[in-house]
């Protein structure tokens, strides 16, 4: 509910605070008076954009200021926490243009862009002006007063949920499919890849190891003759170096007692003498194990043959490399065999998500259907309340493949003169007719679901007498439900109101100004007998008047 609009620097409006009726505000004045400008000022809290252009005062900033009481606003409360807003019963939304045009926002007295302003506005306030009747023809509001009426809230959340989770199977499924045909176009060469190095059989460091080993084969002649010389100078020459260290030893042994060095020198000569001995006795081991073996040479050369070949098919330089390239062959030739696999359940999930998400539709469609006939019926009985005898209109609702909203196709027909041509509300309706019916739809709807704020500016053009006076009746019963707000020139809808607001001009410092206030009761009689038959209005009028505000 807005309980009050401060504006500063709008237009022609120097500085107004309005406090309104939790009910039925009405808005009246003149023509030019600056009722609409109003309403502009609004809609700069509401979202839209503004330039330096309404600056009253071009050395001034504009503001205006909302202060909006929530109590049981869940979705605003949810709103707030999901933007990081200072949550409590009474919301405050401030806009402010700046001389060099730059426009600010706050909700809270916290910064916020403009698109958060339109999200939170479209929360609390709907604002309906003359000719802003496109939503009445747009197929997405019909599916909404469809849904509000058959109260379909929870099942279509529900049905939403379904909807999304079985686009996102289709999604994957589509992936999995895609990835199929990738694998199955590269099978065959994949297979054959793996193959290939299957049947090479690769050990883990094995053509190193082979290089290795064949270096030591293409030489083991020259390794055997030097080993064979190493062994033969330490153990079998004619003075073999173990024996002759041997004897040096024994040598010195014999004088160890006469020179406290010679111990020491001794033991070094018989562990040189042990470990020559260990040294000649590997060389002879070695000398045993290396022999040439033209056939093994031949093999080898043949394996390496193989491993560098796979080497350079493949573009990498170690058989570490080369089996970890089998194992991914592995893995994809695997895939190929498992993701038939997959799809088949992703296909069991989207089958079984379509069945879901239909059968809720399906529901969905039905409620729809059932609120059709009643809604027209409703509807209809109020336009002939509203001035509009031969009007009628027609929910024409149709199966449609699924979407996000179900399954139904939903168009408004209208026909204006009774003659059973009923054509889409968008193309035949005229504004006035637009604006009544609107208000008629809304009046029905506002008994099913919370609307926001209510604002109706001039949508009683082209009406007078006793529709009028239904027009009244039926803000008035929509009033007890939800505030609304409404500027009229009607007097049958301005005896209505719960609060009557009368805008005026007046010359203050040589300057026009638009000025508001609360009209008392005889005020409101007063300007109602005005409305009725002038300026000076006649004792008729007045009476007129007392009734329409005292009834």
């Amino acid at each position: 509910m807005l309980q009050r609009l401060h504006i500063q620097n709008y237009a022609i409006i120097d500085e107004i605070d309005v406090l309104f009726s939790p009910n039925l505000n009405i808005i009246t004045g003149e023509t030019g008076a600056g009722k609409s400008i109003l309403m502009g000022a609004l809609s700069l809290i509401l979202g839209e954009r503004a330039d330096t252009g309404i600056l009253k005062f071009t050395d001034k900033k504009c503001v205006v200021e909302g202060n909006f009481l929530m109590e049981g606003k869940g979705v605003v409360k949810a709103f707030l926490e999901g933007n990081d807003f200072e949550i409590s019963n009474e919301l405050i939304i401030r806009r402010e243009i700046s001389p060099a045009g730059k426009s600010r926002g706050f909700i809270n007295d916290t910064p916020a862009t403009l698109l958060q302003l339109k999200q939170l506005a479209s929360l609390l306030v709907d604002l309906h002006r003359q000719f802003d009747t496109l939503e009445l023809g747009d197929a997405d509001f019909q599916r909404q007063v469809m849904d509000a009426l058959a109260k379909n809230d929870d099942k279509l959340n529900t049905y939403q949920q379904l909807f999304r989770q079985w686009q996102s199977s289709q999604q994957q499924l589509q992936k999995l499919q895609g990835q199929k045909n990738n694998f199955t176009k590269e099978f065959d060469y994949n297979n054959f890849l793996y193959t290939e190095l299957s049947d090479a059989n690769l050990k883990e460091n094995e053509l190193e190891e082979l290089d290795a080993e064949l270096q030591l084969l293409s030489n083991s002649e020259e390794i055997k003759s030097a080993l064979s010389k190493t062994y033969y100078a330490l153990k079998e020459g004619e003075q073999p170096i173990v024996s002759t260290l041997r004897q040096l030893a024994n040598q010195l042994q014999h004088y160890h007692l006469y020179h406290t060095q010679l111990p020491q020198l001794v033991q070094r000569l018989q562990s040189t003498q042990v470990e020559l001995q260990d040294i000649a006795d590997e060389v002879e081991s070695i000398n045993d194990a290396v022999h040439f073996d033209a056939e093994r040479i031949e093999w080898i050369n043949e394996r390496l043959a193989t491993g560098y070949r796979l080497l350079k098919k493949h573009g990498v330089q170690t058989t570490t490399e080369l089996l970890q390239i089998h194992a991914d062959l592995y893995q994809k030739l695997q895939a190929v065999l498992n993701i038939d696999e997959s799809i088949a359940n992703k296909e069991k999930e989207v089958t079984d998500l379509f069945k879901q998400a239909t059968t809720i539709a399906k529901q969905l469609h039905e409620t729809r259907c059932g609120q059709a006939a009643p809604l027209a019926q409703q509807v209809n009985k109020l336009l002939v309340q509203v001035g509009m005898p031969n009007a009628r209109l027609k929910v024409q609702i149709t199966e449609a493949p699924l979407n996000s909203f179900g399954s139904s196709n939903i168009e408004f027909l209208f026909d204006a003169n009774n003659n059973n041509r009923f054509e889409p509300l968008r193309k035949v309706a005229s504004g006035g007719e637009l604006s009544r019916l609107m208000l008629c739809i809304k009046s029905l709807v506002a008994q099913s679901v919370d609307l926001p704020t209510l604002i109706f500016d001039e949508i009683d053009t082209g009406i007078s007498g006793e529709a009028a006076k239904q027009v009244g009746i039926i803000m008035k019963q929509l009033a007890t439900q939800r505030q609304v707000i409404a500027i009229t020139h009607q007097p049958q809808i301005a005896g209505r109101a719960d609060a009557h607001f009368f805008v005026y001009k007046q010359l203050k410092d040589n300057a026009i100004k638009t000025n508001i206030r609360m009209l008392s009761q005889e005020e409101r009689i007063n300007a109602v007998a005005q409305m009725l038959s002038g300026e000076k209005p006649t004792a008729a009028a007045l009476e007129n008047a007392r009734e329409m505000v005292l009834s």
